[in-house]
C-alpha cells in the first residue's frame, strides 16, 4: 500500500470519529473490507466462457466487417436473381429471447431469430432501412470515421421517418453482423463524466482526471481512441446523480479516499457503461454504485451490473458483473435517521418498477437485494441521495460513504 493510501486511511478514521459514536466507529484498518473484495475479485478473474444457446458477438475490425457486409448483400442479390424476395434473418431481440447467464452473471441474447422479407408489406420497409444502415456502416468503416445515431437518422430522413426507426435498425445491425455497436462506428451521444485518480489518453491528448476542476473529463463515444495510462485508485464509485457528483468533486474526495468517480447523470448511456466496465476490468478494482433509494435507482444499478434487455447481445461489452450496490439502500433511511419529511411517497410507477425488478431471476437469488426492495414496497417510502444532506452538506462525503466502505455494508 502506498504512503498516500495509508494517510488516506488515517484521515478517513479521524473524520468518522468526529461524526459517529464509539459503538459505530470502525476499527483501525477496517477499510480492508474493500481490499478483501479486491483480492476476491482478482482470484475469481477466470474469464469464463459464455454458455451455449446464446448469441455471441465479438469485436471485429473494418476488414472483417467489410467482408460480412459484402456477403450479406450478395446473399440478397442471389435471392433476387432466383426470383425470391430479398430477406434477412435477424436475431429476435424481444424479452422472450433473453437469457440470464448465471455463471457470468449477465443478461444475454438467445439464439432465436425472425425473418424480415422485402416481399412482405409488413416488413418491407424494415428490410429497406436495414440495408440502408448497412450501407452507412460500410461508408463509415471505409472512411474510418464515426457517426452518432442522430446523424444516421438525418442521413435519410425520408426513409427512416422517425429516429426510433433508424435506432431500431442500428440495434439490429450489430447482432446481425455478430459484433458490438462500437465496431460498426455508430455511436450514441455520451453524457457521462469522470474524475479522480486516473490518467488517460484521449486521441493523443494526455488527461489527468485529478486536475479538471469540478467538471471532470467528459466520456467520449469514441472510446476506441481512449487509453487508460495509469491509476492508483483502489475502487470505482458510480454515482447516479450529478448533484452528488458535484458534492464529492467540490471537496476533491479522491484525495482522501483513493478512487475514481463516474456519473452518467441518471440512466446510463452506452459509453458510460463501456467505460465503467473498462475501468473495473483493466484496473481490477472493486466497483460500487451510489443511487437513489428507490426502485428506479435499483434498476439503474442493475443496468450497469448485468446489462439491459434491449442491448442484451452487447452485455459482455457493457456490463460490470462485479458491481456492488453501496447505497442509498432502503434500510439506510432508518439506519442513518433520515427525517420523515425528507422521505418521499412511492408512486404507482415506483411500485410497478419494484415488482418488475423483484421478478428478475438475478434479483430473486440475492436475498439482501430482495429484502431491501421489499422493504421499500412495504413502507412505500423512497428518498433521493440528497436526503442525506439533512444531516449537513458534509454528511455524504465525510460520514455516509466512509462508513459504508469501512464496514462493507453493501449488496
Amino acid at each position: 500500500m502506498s504512503t498516500r493510501s495509508r494517510r488516506s486511511r488515517s484521515r478517513m478514521n479521524n473524520t468518522l470519529a468526529r461524526h459517529l459514536t464509539d459503538d459505530t466507529i470502525p476499527s483501525e484498518g477496517s477499510f480492508s473490507a474493500v481490499q478483501q473484495l479486491q483480492v476476491a475479485l482478482n482470484e475469481s478473474h477466470t474469464g469464463s466462457k459464455l454458455p451455449r444457446g446464446v448469441r455471441i458477438v465479438t469485436e471485429k475490425d473494418a476488414k472483417m466487417l467489410h467482408k460480412e457486409i459484402h456477403a450479406l448483400v450478395r446473399g440478397l442479390a442471389k435471392g433476387v436473381i432466383k426470383g425470391k424476395p430479398p430477406s434477412l434473418e435477424l436475431p429476435l431481440r424481444g424479452g422472450g429471447n433473453i437469457v440470464w447467464d448465471e455463471e457470468n452473471d449477465l443478461l444475454l441474447l438467445g439464439e432465436r431469430t425472425t425473418i424480415r422479407s422485402l416481399g412482405s408489406i409488413r416488413t418491407a420497409k424494415d428490410v429497406t432501412r436495414l440495408v440502408r444502415v448497412l450501407e452507412i456502416v460500410h461508408e463509415l468503416l471505409e472512411k474510418d470515421i464515426h457517426a452518432t445515431k442522430r446523424e444516421v437518422f438525418y442521413n435519410d430522413v425520408k426513409l427512416f421517418e422517425d429516429q426510433r426507426q433508424s435506432d431500431n435498425a442500428i440495434d439490429d445491425i450489430a447482432p446481425l453482423l455478430g459484433t458490438n455497436r462500437e465496431s460498426t462506428h455508430i455511436v450514441a451521444s455520451a453524457k457521462g463524466t469522470v474524475l479522480g485518480r486516473l490518467v488517460l489518453e484521449d486521441s493523443g491528448d494526455r488527461i489527468d482526471c485529478t486536475r479538471l476542476g469540478t467538471g471532470g473529463w467528459s466520456i467520449t463515444p469514441f472510446l476506441d481512441r481512449v487509453e487508460i495510462i495509469e491509476s492508483d485508485a483502489e475502487f470505482l464509485l458510480i454515482v447516479e446523480k450529478d448533484a452528488a457528483m458535484l458534492r464529492l468533486s467540490e471537496v476533491k474526495w479522491w484525495n482522501r479516499y483513493p478512487c475514481i468517480l463516474l456519473t452518467a447523470k441518471g440512466s446510463p448511456d452506452i459509453a458510460s457503461r463501456i467505460f465503467a466496465r473498462r475501468l473495473s476490468k483493466e484496473l481490477r478494482i472493486p466497483a460500487f454504485t451510489l443511487v437513489d433509494a428507490d426502485p428506479f435507482g435499483h434498476y439503474i444499478h442493475s443496468v450497469y451490473l448485468r446489462g439491459s434487455k434491449r442491448l442484451s447481445y452487447e452485455s459482455p461489452f457493457l456490463a460490470t458483473p462485479e458491481l456492488r450496490l453501496l447505497g442509498v439502500l432502503g434500510r439506510d433511511l432508518d439506519q442513518y435517521n433520515i427525517p420523515k419529511e425528507c422521505r418521499l411517497r412511492m408512486t404507482p410507477q415506483d411500485i410497478k418498477r419494484a415488482k418488475a425488478v423483484l421478478k428478475e431471476p438475478f434479483v430473486e437469488q440475492n436475498p439482501k437485494w430482495v429484502a431491501d426492495i421489499q422493504l421499500m414496497v412495504k413502507r412505500k417510502e423512497k428518498a433521493e441521495i440528497q436526503a442525506l444532506s439533512s444531516h449537513g452538506f458534509e454528511f455524504l462525503a465525510e460520514t455516509y460513504l466512509p462508513t459504508k466502505l469501512e464496514t462493507g455494508d453493501w449488496i
